[in-house]
Protein backbone atom coordinates (compact mmCIF):
# COMPACT_ATOMS: atom_id res chain seq x y z
CA UNK A 1 0.00 0.00 0.00
CA UNK A 2 3.00 2.45 0.95
CA UNK A 3 4.92 1.13 -2.16
CA UNK A 4 1.47 2.42 -4.16
CA UNK A 5 1.47 5.86 -2.22
CA UNK A 6 4.98 6.43 -3.28
CA UNK A 7 4.99 5.27 -6.96
CA UNK A 8 1.33 7.98 -7.43
CA UNK A 9 3.06 10.20 -5.17
CA UNK A 10 6.23 9.77 -8.42
CA UNK A 11 4.04 9.75 -10.46
CA UNK A 12 2.35 13.22 -9.96
CA UNK A 13 5.25 15.10 -9.56
CA UNK A 14 6.94 13.92 -12.74
CA UNK A 15 3.66 14.81 -14.46
CA UNK A 16 3.95 18.54 -13.28
CA UNK A 17 7.46 18.87 -13.10
CA UNK A 18 8.14 17.16 -16.96
CA UNK A 19 5.04 18.63 -18.38
CA UNK A 20 2.51 21.84 -18.78
CA UNK A 21 0.32 19.94 -15.98
CA UNK A 22 -2.04 22.70 -15.02
CA UNK A 23 -2.14 23.58 -18.68
CA UNK A 24 -3.31 19.82 -19.37
CA UNK A 25 -5.80 19.19 -16.79
CA UNK A 26 -7.74 22.95 -16.86
CA UNK A 27 -8.15 22.83 -20.74
CA UNK A 28 -9.96 19.48 -20.73
CA UNK A 29 -11.63 20.27 -17.35
CA UNK A 30 -12.92 23.27 -19.34
CA UNK A 31 -14.34 21.73 -22.14
CA UNK A 32 -16.12 18.91 -19.87
CA UNK A 33 -17.46 21.45 -18.16
CA UNK A 34 -18.86 23.29 -21.37
CA UNK A 35 -20.05 20.02 -22.88
CA UNK A 36 -21.73 18.69 -19.90
CA UNK A 37 -22.62 21.44 -16.79
CA UNK A 38 -23.28 24.68 -19.25
CA UNK A 39 -25.91 25.07 -21.89
CA UNK A 40 -25.36 25.34 -25.19
CA UNK A 41 -24.93 28.80 -26.96
CA UNK A 42 -26.86 28.94 -29.85
CA UNK A 43 -25.40 32.42 -31.13
CA UNK A 44 -22.14 32.10 -32.84
CA UNK A 45 -21.21 36.01 -32.19
CA UNK A 46 -22.80 35.89 -28.27
CA UNK A 47 -19.58 36.89 -26.27
CA UNK A 48 -18.66 34.33 -23.21
CA UNK A 49 -17.61 34.64 -19.89
CA UNK A 50 -14.95 33.50 -18.07
CA UNK A 51 -14.04 33.80 -14.60
CA UNK A 52 -10.40 33.82 -13.62
CA UNK A 53 -8.54 35.45 -10.42
CA UNK A 54 -4.90 35.96 -10.17
CA UNK A 55 -2.82 33.28 -8.27
CA UNK A 56 0.50 33.66 -6.62
CA UNK A 57 1.62 31.41 -9.66
CA UNK A 58 0.73 34.06 -11.70
CA UNK A 59 2.73 36.49 -11.03
CA UNK A 60 5.88 37.71 -12.20
CA UNK A 61 8.91 40.05 -10.51
CA UNK A 62 6.53 43.38 -10.58
CA UNK A 63 4.11 41.21 -8.72
CA UNK A 64 1.22 41.75 -11.65
CA UNK A 65 0.40 38.52 -13.95
CA UNK A 66 2.99 37.97 -15.78
CA UNK A 67 2.23 38.19 -19.93
CA UNK A 68 1.93 35.04 -20.91
CA UNK A 69 -0.36 34.31 -18.12
CA UNK A 70 -3.36 36.05 -20.12
CA UNK A 71 -2.43 34.04 -23.37
CA UNK A 72 -2.83 30.59 -21.46
CA UNK A 73 -6.19 32.21 -19.86
CA UNK A 74 -7.45 33.05 -23.08
CA UNK A 75 -6.47 29.53 -24.30
CA UNK A 76 -8.87 28.09 -21.97
CA UNK A 77 -11.61 30.62 -22.03
CA UNK A 78 -11.18 30.05 -26.13
CA UNK A 79 -11.75 26.27 -25.83
CA UNK A 80 -14.56 26.37 -23.16
CA UNK A 81 -16.36 29.16 -25.76
CA UNK A 82 -15.91 27.26 -28.88
CA UNK A 83 -16.97 24.21 -27.04
CA UNK A 84 -20.47 25.88 -26.46
CA UNK A 85 -21.39 27.77 -29.38
CA UNK A 86 -20.74 24.13 -31.12
CA UNK A 87 -17.58 25.05 -33.35
CA UNK A 88 -15.58 22.26 -31.36
CA UNK A 89 -18.53 19.48 -31.94
CA UNK A 90 -18.76 20.56 -35.78
CA UNK A 91 -15.06 20.21 -36.44
CA UNK A 92 -15.23 16.75 -35.05
CA UNK A 93 -18.12 15.92 -37.11
CA UNK A 94 -16.75 17.02 -40.10
CA UNK A 95 -13.16 15.16 -39.22
CA UNK A 96 -11.37 18.38 -39.20
CA UNK A 97 -9.52 20.44 -36.23
CA UNK A 98 -8.42 23.99 -35.76
CA UNK A 99 -4.66 25.37 -34.76
CA UNK A 100 -4.14 28.65 -33.04
CA UNK A 101 -1.92 30.42 -36.00
CA UNK A 102 -1.68 34.12 -34.85
CA UNK A 103 -2.21 36.54 -31.99
CA UNK A 104 -1.98 39.75 -30.26
CA UNK A 105 -2.03 41.40 -27.30
CA UNK A 106 -2.66 44.78 -26.03
CA UNK A 107 -2.23 45.42 -22.07
CA UNK A 108 -3.65 48.39 -20.58
CA UNK A 109 -3.63 48.10 -17.08
CA UNK A 110 -2.02 45.48 -14.61
CA UNK A 111 -3.97 42.42 -13.19
CA UNK A 112 -3.24 42.18 -9.07
CA UNK A 113 -2.73 39.59 -6.55
CA UNK A 114 -6.13 37.95 -5.57
CA UNK A 115 -7.65 40.25 -8.37
CA UNK A 116 -10.56 38.69 -9.40
CA UNK A 117 -11.66 39.13 -13.16
CA UNK A 118 -13.43 37.63 -16.49
CA UNK A 119 -12.39 36.76 -20.06
CA UNK A 120 -15.32 37.75 -22.26
CA UNK A 121 -14.40 35.71 -25.54
CA UNK A 122 -16.30 36.23 -28.95
CA UNK A 123 -15.85 35.48 -32.04
CA UNK A 124 -15.60 38.67 -34.57
CA UNK A 125 -15.74 36.69 -37.79
CA UNK A 126 -13.90 34.40 -40.47
CA UNK A 127 -12.59 33.88 -43.66
CA UNK A 128 -12.31 30.85 -46.07
CA UNK A 129 -9.57 30.19 -44.07
CA UNK A 130 -9.40 30.88 -40.21
CA UNK A 131 -12.12 31.91 -37.72
CA UNK A 132 -11.10 35.38 -35.89
CA UNK A 133 -11.41 35.72 -31.57
CA UNK A 134 -10.79 38.47 -29.28
CA UNK A 135 -10.37 37.93 -25.35
CA UNK A 136 -10.96 41.05 -23.56
CA UNK A 137 -9.72 40.55 -19.50
CA UNK A 138 -12.11 42.78 -17.50
CA UNK A 139 -11.32 43.36 -13.95
CA UNK A 140 -14.37 42.58 -11.59
CA UNK A 141 -13.27 45.43 -9.16
CA UNK A 142 -14.24 48.12 -11.16
CA UNK A 143 -15.12 46.36 -14.87
CA UNK A 144 -12.02 48.24 -16.43
CA UNK A 145 -10.40 46.32 -19.29
CA UNK A 146 -7.25 45.29 -18.58
CA UNK A 147 -6.42 43.43 -21.88
CA UNK A 148 -7.10 43.09 -25.37
CA UNK A 149 -6.01 40.17 -27.24
CA UNK A 150 -6.88 39.08 -30.83
CA UNK A 151 -6.87 35.19 -32.57
CA UNK A 152 -6.48 33.89 -35.61
CA UNK A 153 -7.58 30.37 -35.37
CA UNK A 154 -7.06 28.31 -37.95
CA UNK A 155 -8.73 25.17 -39.40
CA UNK A 156 -7.38 22.09 -40.64
CA UNK A 157 -9.53 19.64 -42.74
CA UNK A 158 -12.66 21.49 -43.48
CA UNK A 159 -13.23 24.95 -44.04
CA UNK A 160 -14.74 27.83 -41.68
CA UNK A 161 -17.80 28.07 -43.86
CA UNK A 162 -18.60 24.47 -43.80
CA UNK A 163 -18.35 24.64 -39.76
CA UNK A 164 -20.59 27.20 -40.00
CA UNK A 165 -23.18 25.71 -42.33
CA UNK A 166 -23.05 22.22 -40.02
CA UNK A 167 -24.14 24.48 -37.35
CA UNK A 168 -26.72 26.61 -38.77
CA UNK A 169 -28.01 24.65 -41.29
CA UNK A 170 -27.87 27.19 -43.87
CA UNK A 171 -24.95 29.86 -45.09
CA UNK A 172 -24.39 32.13 -43.10
CA UNK A 173 -22.21 35.28 -44.69
CA UNK A 174 -19.33 36.00 -42.24
CA UNK A 175 -19.73 39.72 -40.44
CA UNK A 176 -18.08 43.03 -41.35
CA UNK A 177 -14.72 42.71 -39.10
CA UNK A 178 -13.46 45.80 -36.79
CA UNK A 179 -11.36 48.53 -38.83
CA UNK A 180 -8.22 47.38 -36.78
CA UNK A 181 -9.09 43.80 -36.69
CA UNK A 182 -8.99 43.87 -40.95
CA UNK A 183 -5.35 45.85 -40.84
CA UNK A 184 -3.95 42.78 -38.56
CA UNK A 185 -5.34 40.14 -41.15
CA UNK A 186 -3.73 42.54 -43.88
CA UNK A 187 -0.46 42.58 -41.66
CA UNK A 188 -0.54 38.84 -40.77
CA UNK A 189 -0.93 38.09 -44.87
CA UNK A 190 2.07 40.07 -45.63
CA UNK A 191 4.28 38.68 -43.12
CA UNK A 192 3.67 35.27 -44.42
CA UNK A 193 4.17 35.76 -48.27
CA UNK A 194 7.71 37.73 -46.80
CA UNK A 195 8.23 34.29 -44.58
CA UNK A 196 7.61 32.49 -47.85
CA UNK A 197 9.64 34.24 -49.71
CA UNK A 198 12.59 34.36 -47.15
CA UNK A 199 12.38 30.05 -46.86
CA UNK A 200 12.44 30.26 -51.01
CA UNK A 201 8.30 28.49 -50.71
CA UNK A 202 6.00 29.41 -53.49
CA UNK A 203 2.35 31.06 -52.93
CA UNK A 204 0.67 27.70 -53.42
CA UNK A 205 2.32 26.36 -49.87
CA UNK A 206 0.16 28.17 -47.34
CA UNK A 207 1.38 28.12 -43.92
CA UNK A 208 -0.61 26.71 -41.62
Amino acid sequence: MLGLLVASLALALAFFALLDGWYLVRVPCAVLRARLLQPRVRDLLAEQQYAGRVLPSDLDLLLHMNNARYLREADVARAAHLTRCGVLGALRDLGAHTVLAASCARYRRSLRLFEPFEVRTRLLGWDDRAFYLEARFVSLRDNFLCALLRFRQHVLGTSPDRVVLHLCKRRVEPPEVPEDLKHWIAYNDTSSQLLRAESGLSDSRKDQ
